[in-house]
């Protein structure tokens, strides 16, 4: 895995060694494609950040400032880490990540989450929970988009908060553009 375009193009990023699952190069760079020039000076929010590969990404590219959120002490290990190499910077916070909706106030131009799959019928739905979050709503600034990644047979139910406006699916994996509704 490693950024693939901007400032920081082609460092090799780490991925955390307990049970993550690494976006695929190819899946962020459809998404950096499709985003454009909106990354360029845009606060960006990376949940359930991992190896914090999204938002490092958007930091090549030009975003003002980005935000990663994840609970696993590996993973925020591995995102300073990641930023080291990189010579990026950004505020890495340790918290569940419904908790720092609930608590945080600012608003983000792109919001990217990649919560866990679901690995067995009756797991978390951390899709649902998101898209039903409200505080997610209120980060996300006018005009801005929510990009979540998320397994292909995930069932997307329709959200007061959140209107589809992209859908690609790649492999295992779907991509999802969302605007607020």
């Amino acid at each position: 895995m490693r950024v693939i375009a901007g400032s920081a193009g082609g460092v090799p990023l780490k991925v955390p060694s307990h049970d993550v699952r690494p976006t695929m190069d190819m899946v962020r760079e459809a998404a950096f494609s499709a985003l454009g020039e909106l990354v360029v000076d845009a606060r960006v929010l990376d949940l359930f950040a991992g190896s914090g590969a999204y938002g490092i990404e958007a930091l090549s590219r030009g975003a003002a400032e980005a935000v990663f959120v994840d609970n696993h002490p590996k993973s925020i290990d591995t995102i300073r880490l990641n930023l080291s190499k990189t010579k990026l910077s950004g505020r890495v916070i340790r918290q569940d990540v419904f908790r720092f909706l609930r608590d945080q106030k600012e608003a983000f131009r792109i919001v990217f989450a990649d919560p866990p799959y679901a690995k067995k019928p009756g797991a978390r739905d951390y899709i649902g929970e998101l898209l039903s979050c409200e505080r997610l709503a209120a980060a996300v600034e006018p005009g801005g988009l929510l990009v979540l990644e998320c397994a292909e047979t995930a069932k997307i139910q329709d959200s007061s908060h959140w209107q589809i406006t992209r859908a690609k699916k790649y492999g295992t994996a779907e991509l999802l553009f969302f605007t607020h509704n």
